[in-house]
Protein backbone atom coordinates (compact mmCIF):
# COMPACT_ATOMS: atom_id res chain seq x y z
CA UNK A 1 0.00 0.00 0.00
CA UNK A 2 1.52 3.11 -1.33
CA UNK A 3 2.32 5.67 2.03
CA UNK A 4 0.58 9.38 1.52
CA UNK A 5 2.65 11.98 0.45
CA UNK A 6 3.91 14.14 3.96
CA UNK A 7 3.54 17.34 2.39
CA UNK A 8 4.56 19.37 5.79
CA UNK A 9 7.82 18.22 6.13
CA UNK A 10 8.67 18.77 2.57
CA UNK A 11 7.83 21.78 1.41
CA UNK A 12 9.75 20.97 -2.61
CA UNK A 13 6.97 17.83 -2.72
CA UNK A 14 4.04 19.95 -2.09
CA UNK A 15 5.20 22.80 -4.38
CA UNK A 16 5.09 20.08 -7.14
CA UNK A 17 1.27 18.80 -5.83
CA UNK A 18 -0.30 22.53 -5.85
CA UNK A 19 1.33 22.93 -9.38
CA UNK A 20 -0.51 20.08 -10.87
CA UNK A 21 -3.42 21.08 -8.88
CA UNK A 22 -3.70 18.50 -6.78
CA UNK A 23 -6.68 18.49 -4.30
CA UNK A 24 -4.96 16.86 -1.24
CA UNK A 25 -1.79 19.25 -1.46
CA UNK A 26 -4.16 22.52 -1.45
CA UNK A 27 -6.53 20.97 1.50
CA UNK A 28 -3.08 19.91 3.05
CA UNK A 29 -1.91 23.86 3.09
CA UNK A 30 -4.87 25.23 4.29
CA UNK A 31 -4.98 22.86 6.80
CA UNK A 32 -1.03 23.79 7.70
CA UNK A 33 -1.82 27.79 7.13
CA UNK A 34 -4.99 28.90 7.34
CA UNK A 35 -5.39 29.57 11.17
CA UNK A 36 -2.06 31.18 11.23
CA UNK A 37 -3.41 33.65 8.92
CA UNK A 38 -6.26 33.79 10.29
CA UNK A 39 -4.33 35.28 13.73
CA UNK A 40 -2.27 37.50 12.02
CA UNK A 41 -5.03 39.34 10.06
CA UNK A 42 -7.40 39.27 13.28
CA UNK A 43 -4.50 41.06 15.09
CA UNK A 44 -4.24 43.35 12.75
CA UNK A 45 -8.27 43.97 11.89
CA UNK A 46 -10.02 43.23 14.85
CA UNK A 47 -12.63 41.91 12.79
CA UNK A 48 -13.63 38.16 12.62
CA UNK A 49 -15.50 38.46 9.56
CA UNK A 50 -12.88 40.51 8.13
CA UNK A 51 -10.09 38.26 9.10
CA UNK A 52 -11.75 35.19 7.10
CA UNK A 53 -12.30 37.13 4.18
CA UNK A 54 -8.43 38.05 4.15
CA UNK A 55 -7.78 34.09 4.92
CA UNK A 56 -9.82 33.27 1.68
CA UNK A 57 -8.56 35.77 -0.57
CA UNK A 58 -4.95 34.84 0.22
CA UNK A 59 -5.16 31.36 -0.81
CA UNK A 60 -7.32 32.35 -4.02
CA UNK A 61 -3.89 34.62 -4.74
CA UNK A 62 -2.23 31.58 -4.39
CA UNK A 63 -3.62 29.28 -6.71
CA UNK A 64 -4.06 32.55 -9.13
CA UNK A 65 0.03 33.04 -9.21
CA UNK A 66 1.35 29.86 -8.45
CA UNK A 67 2.94 29.60 -11.56
CA UNK A 68 4.97 32.83 -10.62
CA UNK A 69 6.07 31.48 -7.20
CA UNK A 70 9.92 31.52 -7.69
CA UNK A 71 10.61 29.96 -4.44
CA UNK A 72 12.85 32.43 -2.98
CA UNK A 73 10.82 32.34 0.25
CA UNK A 74 8.90 29.43 2.02
CA UNK A 75 5.35 29.26 0.67
CA UNK A 76 4.30 30.31 4.66
CA UNK A 77 6.39 33.45 4.41
CA UNK A 78 4.61 34.04 0.94
CA UNK A 79 1.12 33.46 2.57
CA UNK A 80 1.78 35.53 5.68
CA UNK A 81 2.96 38.37 3.16
CA UNK A 82 0.04 38.13 0.69
CA UNK A 83 -2.29 37.76 4.31
CA UNK A 84 -0.49 41.00 5.52
CA UNK A 85 -0.46 43.03 2.51
CA UNK A 86 -4.48 42.28 2.35
CA UNK A 87 -4.93 43.27 5.89
CA UNK A 88 -2.94 46.44 5.49
CA UNK A 89 -5.26 47.09 1.92
CA UNK A 90 -8.24 46.55 3.98
CA UNK A 91 -7.28 49.03 6.98
CA UNK A 92 -6.66 51.86 4.87
CA UNK A 93 -10.33 51.10 2.67
CA UNK A 94 -11.75 52.13 6.05
CA UNK A 95 -10.19 55.52 6.11
CA UNK A 96 -9.24 55.91 3.08
CA UNK A 97 -8.30 59.30 3.05
CA UNK A 98 -5.69 58.67 6.14
CA UNK A 99 -2.37 56.84 5.30
CA UNK A 100 -1.62 54.10 7.56
CA UNK A 101 0.93 56.15 9.49
CA UNK A 102 -1.87 58.90 10.43
CA UNK A 103 -4.51 55.78 11.07
CA UNK A 104 -2.17 54.58 13.82
CA UNK A 105 0.02 57.15 14.82
CA UNK A 106 3.80 57.31 15.02
CA UNK A 107 3.74 54.07 16.53
CA UNK A 108 5.75 55.02 19.69
CA UNK A 109 5.97 53.61 23.02
CA UNK A 110 6.98 55.44 26.14
CA UNK A 111 9.31 53.76 28.09
CA UNK A 112 8.08 51.41 31.28
CA UNK A 113 7.51 52.69 34.27
CA UNK A 114 7.17 49.44 36.20
CA UNK A 115 10.07 46.83 35.75
CA UNK A 116 9.96 43.94 38.28
CA UNK A 117 11.46 40.49 38.00
CA UNK A 118 8.61 38.19 37.29
CA UNK A 119 10.91 35.14 38.78
CA UNK A 120 10.13 37.03 42.14
CA UNK A 121 6.32 35.91 41.11
CA UNK A 122 4.40 32.91 42.53
CA UNK A 123 4.34 30.06 38.94
CA UNK A 124 0.84 29.83 39.09
CA UNK A 125 0.25 33.35 38.96
CA UNK A 126 2.31 33.95 35.40
CA UNK A 127 0.07 30.43 34.26
CA UNK A 128 -3.15 32.01 35.63
CA UNK A 129 -6.17 32.15 32.51
CA UNK A 130 -6.32 35.78 33.93
CA UNK A 131 -2.95 36.55 32.96
CA UNK A 132 -3.55 35.42 29.66
CA UNK A 133 -6.75 37.53 29.40
CA UNK A 134 -4.29 40.57 30.68
CA UNK A 135 -1.91 39.68 27.61
CA UNK A 136 -4.22 39.34 24.70
CA UNK A 137 -5.83 42.67 25.87
CA UNK A 138 -1.94 44.31 26.20
CA UNK A 139 -1.26 42.81 22.86
CA UNK A 140 -4.40 44.05 21.23
CA UNK A 141 -3.38 47.64 22.54
CA UNK A 142 0.10 47.85 20.81
CA UNK A 143 0.23 50.09 17.85
CA UNK A 144 -0.13 47.97 14.58
CA UNK A 145 3.70 48.69 14.00
CA UNK A 146 4.24 47.00 17.00
CA UNK A 147 1.91 44.56 17.13
CA UNK A 148 2.26 42.86 13.74
CA UNK A 149 5.92 42.34 14.52
CA UNK A 150 5.04 41.10 18.12
CA UNK A 151 2.25 38.42 17.20
CA UNK A 152 4.38 36.92 13.53
CA UNK A 153 7.49 36.51 15.94
CA UNK A 154 6.31 35.48 19.37
CA UNK A 155 2.63 33.83 18.69
CA UNK A 156 3.48 32.44 14.65
CA UNK A 157 7.24 31.58 15.75
CA UNK A 158 8.60 32.87 13.13
CA UNK A 159 12.28 33.71 13.09
CA UNK A 160 13.35 37.63 13.43
CA UNK A 161 13.84 37.48 9.17
CA UNK A 162 11.18 35.96 8.24
CA UNK A 163 9.03 38.72 10.06
CA UNK A 164 11.23 41.07 8.25
CA UNK A 165 10.38 39.59 5.00
CA UNK A 166 6.74 39.62 5.80
CA UNK A 167 6.40 43.25 7.17
CA UNK A 168 8.72 44.51 4.53
CA UNK A 169 10.91 46.45 7.42
CA UNK A 170 14.55 45.71 7.67
CA UNK A 171 16.14 43.32 9.75
CA UNK A 172 17.60 45.59 12.45
CA UNK A 173 14.06 47.76 12.22
CA UNK A 174 12.01 44.59 13.64
CA UNK A 175 14.82 44.09 16.28
CA UNK A 176 13.92 47.54 17.54
CA UNK A 177 10.09 47.00 17.12
CA UNK A 178 9.79 43.92 18.42
CA UNK A 179 12.12 44.93 21.71
CA UNK A 180 9.96 48.38 22.06
CA UNK A 181 6.48 45.42 21.84
CA UNK A 182 8.19 43.27 24.68
CA UNK A 183 8.57 46.33 26.73
CA UNK A 184 5.10 46.97 26.63
CA UNK A 185 3.97 44.13 27.54
CA UNK A 186 5.99 43.67 30.15
CA UNK A 187 5.01 47.07 31.33
CA UNK A 188 0.86 46.24 31.03
CA UNK A 189 1.38 42.56 32.45
CA UNK A 190 3.80 44.10 35.71
CA UNK A 191 0.61 46.58 36.23
CA UNK A 192 -2.05 43.55 36.22
CA UNK A 193 -0.06 41.66 38.71
CA UNK A 194 0.61 44.75 40.94
CA UNK A 195 -2.82 44.86 40.71
CA UNK A 196 -4.05 41.47 40.69
CA UNK A 197 -1.54 40.85 44.14
CA UNK A 198 -2.76 44.07 45.95
CA UNK A 199 -6.90 42.39 45.63
CA UNK A 200 -5.92 39.19 46.45
CA UNK A 201 -3.87 40.02 49.67
CA UNK A 202 -5.67 38.88 52.76
CA UNK A 203 -7.24 41.63 54.87
CA UNK A 204 -4.77 42.24 57.86
CA UNK A 205 -6.56 41.69 61.69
Amino acid sequence: MATEPDYQQDEQLLLAALRQRNGQAFAALFEMYSDKLYRLSLSLLKDETAAEGVVQDAFLRLIERLDQFEGRSSLGTWLYRVAYNLSIDRLRQRKPELTLEDEVGDGRLTLPIHIVDWTQWPEQLLTDAEITAELDKAIAALPEKFRVVFVLREVEGLSTEETAQITGLTLSATKVRLHRARLFLREQLTQSLLLMGSQNKPYEM
